[in-house]
């Protein structure tokens, strides 16, 4: 079995800098495994220059340009199984989309406090917003057009962190028949857990960092003041529910593919650009 990890820094799709930076440090915080071969995809540095909203999508060609290009990285790999290194949500799209290709009967574990179902005609120009309801089928055509293999199910996707949501979230949801339960007051249950992953075969697990909570973990959206996003809240999980959950799921199922997405290391960051001011490091 090949298992490759794929960095991939995607800033754009989130209109935020410090994806890129997140990334980049989150594949040095992951345990060390020489077995897995790290696979970057070509993503540019943030240059600090405006990007335009072109049919609905912030950076629209740049952001294709990442998903085309992680999509030929991994053809070329062809590995039997993928670990995301992100960025933002988007970075689901191409893994699991490959994924779904390779193996029947799979279904997906989305840990996140948001639904990630936007559309191009929601006001929020973010591709990250849009990356599962593309999986689905529908979401942005831009997005769903680059998929290669069938879309997911409704029945095949499982929230786990989920916060309330916004109307147009809602009615999607509900027009596509996905389940779901806003976990603002109660966590999901394990077996519930449990239940869905033994319709399935396989399982891929997107882990959002923003499904933390923000008082408690602070490299998160949400544990910035200066940013609102699109009127969202952060999630309620705690370090400890997380890598219950996320104990559950790797050990009783096959999971094939799992990102971790939308780390955002502020302090970090902020740290990286004082020292790169000073020339004694960068002459």
């Amino acid at each position: 079995m090949k298992t490759i990890r794929l960095l991939y820094p995607d800033h754009v799709s989130g209109g935020l800098e410090t994806y890129y930076f997140g990334a980049n440090l989150l594949r040095y915080i992951l345990p060390e495994n020489q077995n897995q071969p790290l696979i970057k995809v070509s993503i540019a540095p943030p240059d600090g220059e405006e990007k335009t909203v072109s049919n609905g999508i912030f950076a629209e060609d740049e952001v294709l340009a990442g998903i085309t290009d992680a999509q030929a990285k991994i053809e070329k790999e062809k590995p039997d199984k993928i670990i995301t290194i992100g960025g933002n949500c988007l970075v689901s799209l191409a893994p699991f989309d490959y994924l779904h290709g390779a193996y029947e009967n799979t279904g997906i574990v989305w840990i996140d406090a948001h639904p990630d179902v936007s559309t191009t005609e929601d006001g929020y120009p973010n591709a990250h917003a849009m990356v599962l309801g593309s999986l689905l089928g529908h979401g942005a055509s831009q997005l769903r057009e680059q998929m290669k293999n069938k879309s997911f199910e409704p029945n095949e996707i499982m929230y786990v962190g989920l916060q309330p949501l916004h109307d147009y979230q809602e009615n999607f949801l509900r027009d596509m028949g996905v389940d779901y339960k806003v976990q603002d007051n109660a966590s999901v249950p394990e077996e519930e857990i449990r239940s869905f992953l033994r319709r399935f075969d396989h399982i891929l697990v997107h882990f959002d960092i923003d499904a933390l909570d923000e008082h408690f973990f602070h490299s998160t959206y949400f544990a910035n003041p200066e940013l609102t996003g699109d009127g969202s809240g952060g999630g309620k999980m705690t370090m400890e529910s997380a890598a219950g959950v996320l104990k559950v799921i790797t050990e009783e199922s096959d999971v094939v593919g799992f990102t971790v997405a939308e780390y955002l290391p502020f302090d970090e960051h902020k740290l990286h650009k004082m020292f790169s001011e000073i020339k004694l490091f960068t002459e």
